[in-house]
């Protein structure tokens, strides 16, 4: 896994899972203690993720929220996108653009 960018926008990339989730957690915590105004979270180049990476970006929704910021998801990509339905997050997670079963589209199959 990797993580590029400031307090206002990071891209993650490789694989989100048990083994990168303490990294990605301080990485997103130290740039949400940083900054103001909406956190960017670009997953265009993420390959995947686990249940443990999907807790840590909960987990850093959460710390977003209590500081008065938002953490907005960028690029999120199809396969990603079914999970959030299937678990229903895409309900409490701002996702730019949205995800196609805000506008009436049937729900995806996971």
């Amino acid at each position: 896994m990797h993580i590029r960018g400031d307090h206002a926008e990071l891209v993650v990339g490789g694989r989100l899972d048990v083994r990168s989730a303490a990294d990605a957690r301080t990485v997103l915590h130290s740039a949400l203690d940083s900054g103001r105004g909406d956190l960017v979270l670009d997953l265009t180049e993420l390959d995947s993720w686990d249940a443990t990476g999907l807790g840590v970006i909960m987990g850093a929704h959460r710390r977003a929220g209590r500081s008065g910021r938002r953490l907005v998801l960028r690029g999120v990509p199809d396969r990603m996108q079914r999970l959030l339905v299937a678990t229903r997050l895409h309900r409490i997670l701002a996702i730019e653009g949205g995800i196609g079963v805000e506008a009436g589209e049937p729900l995806p199959r996971v």
